[in-house]
């Protein structure tokens, strides 16, 4: 189900009235959030197959902490609504007694970083592949997206329902003349539009 509606869509379908197009519109901005959130550099759900805006369960498997603070955890996805659980085991059993306590660090929901109290917190970030695993709730909560990033799905999606026709063409013939298409690809639009909301590890 995609958190962009088909209405808001349909503002930058002019061409399209009524409602049988509705199903196929949903569909297709269902695709388009699942390419967006990909491109971002997000990783899919636990209960999902493929990357979702929506607010969802994640578990995160990291090699552990940011080499700036090893006080600092920087998870690979944001917003970051809640941290359910923080495992610290560089033998990767994640048994309760590597179990960082929940009391001994905070959360910044905006930048998806957990933060160790330096006055409270007795255990550290291990480093190590996969030495840390996390539990989190992840991604945009309440259906609310922010509105440039629901303009960058809109754009979009309007692009490629205008291309259906031409989907899979180099060239079309119309009136005994050749027309090239352009390539079915995200518009530099889009790109500039998404780029505050990628992941730094997706920036190259």
């Amino acid at each position: 189900m995609p958190m962009v509606t088909v209405t808001t869509l349909k503002q930058y379908l002019p061409e399209v009235s009524g409602n049988t197009a509705n199903t196929d519109l949903e569909a297709l901005l269902d695709r388009v959030e699942a390419a967006v959130a990909r491109y971002m550099g997000w990783r899919k759900p636990d209960n999902l197959s493929s990357p979702r805006m929506l607010s969802s369960t994640h578990t995160l498997y990291l090699d552990g902490p940011t080499y700036q603070d090893p006080q600092v955890l920087q998870l690979p996805i944001r917003p970051v609504q809640s941290v359910s659980s923080i495992h610290s085991d560089v033998d990767r059993q994640y048994n309760s007694d590597t179990l960082i306590d929940n009391t001994t660090y905070s959360l910044d929901k905006q930048l998806g970083q957990v933060i160790l109290d330096p006055i409270t917190a007795t255990d550290t970030f291990e480093r190590g592949y996969r030495a840390i695993k996390v539990i989190c709730e992840a991604g945009f909560a309440n259906n609310t997206l922010p509105s440039d990033l629901e303009h960058g799905i809109c754009v979009w999606a309007s692009q490629l329902h205008r291309n259906k026709a031409t989907q899979g063409k180099d060239s079309i013939s119309q009136r005994g003349a050749t027309v090239s298409i352009t390539a079915k690809q995200m518009p530099q639009e889009v790109k500039e539009i998404l780029a505050p909301f990628r992941e730094s590890n997706q920036i190259l």
